[in-house]
């Protein structure tokens, strides 16, 4: 007998769950890509992204994923043989750092493994023995979805100004962009990352750069240019079909538009504490099932949890037939565990993601919990019950406290 028949819920931390307003907005013809209604979309979305970010600077929008907007940000600001740091509090850091390593940037990594927290002190060190300013950029990730780290922006930015250092401060944002909460002028960010299917509820195929001034002036000093990913007729362009450097993505620019519309309605604000909320609802089921057995935090300090993902693991127990039992019988699926290997994770299976992003509400989320607690049961993994009604306990009272 099949008990998963019915919708599949996808627990994953991107692509992220996509509302029904936004899949049916695709469902339309193509438009004349020379300008008229796609132009209008288009500087509709650029204004909202900017919004979201609260920044007063320009995004360039890229028909790309995350990886390749990693890549614009290093092409557009730095030189072959420029000094830059990365922060890795997980996987992607590190990854952003080899793409910079393989078009001759050097890089100093300041690596903290999965479930590290990052020591400010080491930043400052590098910082202070750079007396000559050779170093030009710090390239940060606000949350790993690997992990589920977060990282505090505002207080990198704050070490780096109390040091006077003019190096600048590129943020990744892709992950947690409308889940956690980002202040880009506020908090000195130069450049901000972000892209389509996470927190913004849209298809992946849509990148973005949020460009700071300091950004814009460092970008003109490049000598080499990317015809791609030069990001100055995104800018300024002389027609319109620049922005995308040729053909528009059409009906991925209906389903951002309509997706940006739901986060309007809703308020950024009411955006940003209802994944709190949510994040903390699954938190307070993971408080009671960690207290006995096997499963635990990834990131056991709750301030350096993003609001997007919670990452749990079991070291040295496998968790496969327990994220098996559940997609076969609940119609749950969860997140895999990216980074995590070596025997004493199984090679990643003893670990998982629940994404908490994006298009969610109550019902979705407690029906994840309920499906987590009930193969927890059903495959004889050591926990302590509860976890469901201290979960249902929280979030009702939140939901009180709230309206």
């Amino acid at each position: 007998m099949n008990f998963s028949n019915g919708r599949i819920h996808r627990a994953l931390p991107g692509p992220s769950i996509i509302p029904e307003k936004v899949l049916q907005a695709m469902q339309r013809p193509a438009p004349n890509i020379y300008g008229g209604e796609l132009e209008e979309i288009t500087m509709s979305i650029l204004s909202d992204i900017a919004k979201l970010a609260d920044t007063k600077g320009r995004v360039a929008l890229y028909i790309s994923n995350g990886h390749g907007v990693w890549e614009a940000a290093l092409a557009n600001l730095f030189n072959e043989n420029d000094k830059i740091i990365t922060i890795s509090n997980g996987v992607f850091g590190k990854h952003w750092g080899d793409i910079a390593s393989k078009i001759g940037v050097e890089v100093v990594h300041l690596e903290y493994g999965m479930n590290r927290d990052f020591e400010m002190n080491d930043l400052e060190k590098v910082l202070v023995e750079d007396r000559d300013k050779k170093i030009k950029g710090i390239l940060v990730v606000q949350t790993d979805t690997a992990s589920s780290m977060i990282l505090n922006i505002n207080e990198i930015n704050k070490l780096k100004q109390s040091l006077n250092h003019p190096a600048l401060l590129l943020v990744d944002s892709i992950a947690c962009f409308g889940c956690d909460d980002m202040r880009m002028d506020e908090w000195g960010v130069d450049l901000l990352l972000t892209a389509s299917q996470k927190g913004l509820m849209t298809p992946p195929g849509l990148g973005y750069l949020v460009i700071g001034e300091r950004a814009e002036m460092q970008a003109k000093k490049i000598s080499k240019r990317s015809a791609y990913w030069d990001w100055g007729p995104r800018l300024d362009p002389t027609n319109f079909y620049e922005i995308y450097f040729g053909t528009a993505p059409t009906h991925l620019l209906f389903a951002q538009k309509a997706a940006l519309e739901i986060i309007n309605e809703e308020g950024k604000d009411n955006v940003i504490k209802r994944h709190e909320i949510l994040a903390n609802t699954v938190w307070k089921a993971v408080d009671i099932w960690s207290q006995e057995g096997v499963l635990k935090f990834n990131v056991t300090n709750k301030t350096n949890r993003s609001h997007a993902v919670t990452t749990l693991v079991a070291k040295n127990f496998d968790l496969l037939p327990f994220k098996n039992w559940i997609e076969k019988n609940t119609g749950v699926e969860l997140g895999i565990g990216l980074g995590f290997e070596g025997p004493e994770y199984y090679n990643g299976n003893s670990a998982f993601r629940i994404a908490h992003m994006g298009h969610l509400n109550p019902h979705m989320l407690l029906g994840v919990l309920a499906s987590l607690e009930m193969g927890l049961i059903a495959t004889n993994i050591p926990f302590k019950k509860g976890g469901l009604d201290n979960a249902i306990d929280y979030l009702a009272n939140s939901i009180n406290d709230e309206t």
